[in-house]
C-alpha cells in the first residue's frame, strides 16, 4: 500500500502549498485537507488509486469506523468513496508525523503560512513505511 500512502502525503503537501488551511485552527486542519474537497472523483479513479489493493483498504476503512463510530457506513461497492475515506484515515495518520501540526500549543490558535510550510516539510521528510506500520 505504499503507493496509495505515498498518493495522499502528496496530495496533502500540494493542498498545503495551496494554503489550505491557513487561518484556521490547526485542529481543524485535517479535515480542511481530507473532507472539504474530495481526493478522488470518479469510480475509474478510484479503481485505478486502489489498484489492487481494494480488500486492504477496505479493511483498514472498516476497523476505523467501527473503532470510531461502532458501525460502518461506507458503501464499498463504489470505489470512488472507498479511496476518499482512505485517504481521509490515512491522511490523519500522515499528519500525525508532523511536530508542528501535533504540537499542543498550536492546537489553541490559528495556522499561519509558516506552520504550513512546516507540517509540509516534516510530512515530506517521514518514511510512508514508518507511517504504515505505527498504524
Amino acid at each position: 500500500m505504499n503507493k496509495q500512502y505515498e498518493t495522499v502525503k502528496e496530495y496533502i503537501i500540494d493542498r498545503l502549498g495551496d494554503g489550505i488551511g491557513e487561518t484556521e485552527h490547526a485542529s481543524d486542519l485535517h479535515h480542511y485537507l481530507l473532507n472539504e474537497d474530495y481526493f478522488i472523483i470518479g469510480r475509474y479513479e478510484g479503481k485505478q488509486f486502489l489498484d489492487g489493493e481494494a480488500f486492504n483498504a477496505i479493511e483498514k476503512i472498516k476497523t476505523y469506523e467501527q473503532d470510531n463510530f461502532g458501525e460502518v457506513s461506507t458503501d464499498f461497492s463504489e470505489p470512488e468513496k472507498v479511496a476518499n475515506m482512505f485517504a481521509y484515515i490515512v491522511g490523519e495518520e500522515i499528519l500525525r508525523e508532523s511536530k508542528t501540526w501535533n504540537t499542543e500549543v498550536r492546537w489553541g490558535r490559528t495556522l499561519i503560512r509558516s506552520d504550513l510550510d512546516a507540517i509540509a516539510e516534516e510530512i515530506g521528510e517521514a518514511s510512508v513505511q514508518k507511517v504504515i506500520s505505527s498504524n
